[in-house]
This record gives structure tokens, sequence and C-alpha cells, in this order.
């Protein structure tokens, strides 16, 4: 099984998949890491990404996913994955890719990404990312998390559902 974790900047991407993945045993990929340099330039200046940006990192996250399907080891991978079309990308033909989508209103993650320090994604840009994201679908197969409790209890409930999903 492989995880996508996905949510706006600042909904806690990395810290919940980093634990999913240790608590797991499952290998791990922080998609920002995946980004072009220009990309990341791009943001550190405040400019949002379009689509086009986007399309060469979607597919080096998409060729991780695929790395570990063919090798046959499970993992948590990070991404915005903020639009439908973005998804389609990472899971499309891959049923044992899940979404797993954390949830949270701009005010919490305003608070949170004004208390983060050096991560590359301006806080101006939070408006933009709630502009693109398009909310999974019930035909997305997400598991839904409230990003409101503490990271830990995230990661304690995420284990249990996946648990409960079955490898």
């Amino acid at each position: 099984m492989i995880l996508v974790v996905m949510g706006v900047s600042g909904s806690g991407k990395t810290t919940v998949a980093r634990g999913l993945a240790e608590r797991l045993g499952w290998r791990f990929q922080e998609g920002d890491a995946l980004h072009p340099p220009a990309n990341v330039a791009k943001m550190s200046a405040g400019t949002p990404l379009t689509d086009g940006d986007r399309w060469p990192w979607l597919a080096a996250i998409a060729a991780v996913i695929d790395g570990w399907r063919d090798a046959g080891v499970s993992g948590v991978v990070t991404c915005s994955a903020l639009k439908r079309a973005y998804r389609a990308v990472l899971m499309g033909g891959r049923p044992d890719v899940r979404l797993v989508y954390l949830a949270g209103d701009k005010a919490l993650i305003s608070q949170r990404m004004a208390a983060r320090k050096g991560h590359f994604m301006p806080a101006a840009l939070l408006d933009s990312q709630f502009a693109a994201l398009e909310v999974p679908g019930a035909e997305e197969r997400p598991i839904v998390v409230d990003i409101g409790p503490a990271a830990g209890a995230i990661v304690d409930a995420l284990v249990e559902r996946v648990g409960s999903i079955g490898q």
C-alpha cells in the first residue's frame, strides 16, 4: 500500500506522514524535496506555481510511487495534490495507492504557518492554496483526517484506520 498524504501547505503533511511511515515501518518521501529548484525559487518569492510548473514535480512523485510498487514495498509520500487532475497523476491506475486528506480551516493553518521556521512556502500563499483546493470526492476513496488534534493523535488514528483497510 502507498499513502499520499495531501493538503494545503501548513496542514501538517510532513509531520504526519513521517510519523505514519515510522510507526508502520514503511518508506517515506517528502514530496517537496522533489520540486525542481525553479519551483522552490518561485514559491520562496511568493509566486504561486502554475499547472505547468507542477506537472514535472507530480511526475517525479509518481516515479517514486511506481518504484515502491515495483519493489513491492509500502510507503508514505507527501504532496499537496490540491486538484483532482494532480491526484489522477499520482493515483490513476494504481489501486494500491490511497489518499490521506489532512483537512483543516484556514485560520488554524495560517496560525501554524506563521509559527514555523525555515520553510520555503510563505504564509502569503495560503489563500492561493485554498483557492486551488478541490476537496477529494468519495470516488477518490480518501481517508479524511481533521488536523485539529496533535500530530501524535492523528498518526495513532491513521495507523488504526490503515490497519483496518487491510494490506
